[in-house]
């Protein structure tokens, strides 16, 4: 299984605007919820069941259809956990406090079916998505201080 983990200040110095971390993790469940504003590469997004602590959905992901079952930690972690698809996997979001402030953090653990754990094919089959991953966090960001800034969260 690829793993890689990535993680970004949610409130640089530089930034007017800040994210609360109620208004973080609003934005997370909405994200759960309906990630085609927050995700560029993904096409579509359906909720197919609600439960107590999270949700399923079916998504479409570069083309890809993927069902995911989501569960919530409230205000720390959103888990995603791929299921019936053959690149099984599981996406966490953490929100953790720094130094430097609130952090969000995401881990990316994928597994390429046909492809040896730790073989170099799997490197390199998740070096070729991993660009996408990382850009989803700072995507992820930028749309939560946008709805935050819009008065939406």
């Amino acid at each position: 299984m690829y793993a890689i983990s990535v993680s970004f200040d949610v409130n640089p110095a530089d930034e007017p605007v800040n994210v609360s971390r109620t208004q973080m993790w609003a934005g997370l469940v909405q994200k759960a919820e309906n990630a085609v504003p927050f995700v560029s590469a993904m096409d579509e997004c359906k909720v197919i069941e609600r439960y107590e602590q999270g949700l399923l959905r079916q998504i479409s992901l570069r083309g890809t259809s993927i069902r995911e079952r989501i569960s919530f930690t409230p205000e720390v972690q959103v888990l995603f956990e791929r299921i019936d698809d053959p690149d099984h996997g599981w996406i966490s979001n953490v929100l953790s406090d720094s130094d430097r402030g609130l952090i969000l953090t995401f881990t990316f653990a994928l597994a390429f079916p046909g492809v040896a754990a730790g073989s170099d094919e799997e490197r390199q089959r998740g070096e070729e998505v991993r660009d996408s991953y990382i850009s989803a966090v700072a995507a992820t960001i930028m749309e939560v201080r946008r709805r935050v800034t819009a008065g939406e969260l």
